[in-house]
């Protein structure tokens, strides 16, 4: 019997700051990010690294693939997950850009109590 092999599917083309916010709030999403993000890996192959059940693998990787921050490719019955590279591109620029933002209002605050003494 021959493979069934498909193409890769990704999440929604652009998926909006909110979804990949709530999809990386998770500790075990977080941990799936980790273990698919040098190979991809089947869903049974996950679930012995979380130690939740298989439906919970499934769930959180479904909730990351909307995200946009896996890519599934089925594979006779299996489905293979592989991290998007770059996906959290758009985290970090946030994140950078209110880490900029508080430090300058830290040294403001700062150098107001220095004056103030």
């Amino acid at each position: 019997m021959a493979a069934n092999h498909k193409p890769a599917e990704a999440g929604p083309a652009a998926a909006r700051p909110a979804d990949v916010f709530h999809a990386i709030a998770d500790a075990n999403r977080r941990r799936l990010l980790d273990l698919l993000r040098d190979e991809e890996r089947c869903v049974q192959d996950l679930v012995p690294h979380l130690g939740i059940t298989i439906g919970a693998v499934s769930q959180h990787l479904k909730i990351l693939l909307d995200g946009g921050l896996v890519t599934r490719r089925k594979a006779g019955r299996h489905r293979y997950y592989r991290a998007v590279p770059g996906a959290l591109d758009e985290v970090q620029a946030w994140v950078e850009h209110h880490r900029v933002f508080w430090e300058t209002q830290l040294d403001r605050l700062a150098r107001h109590l220095q004056t103030s003494e």
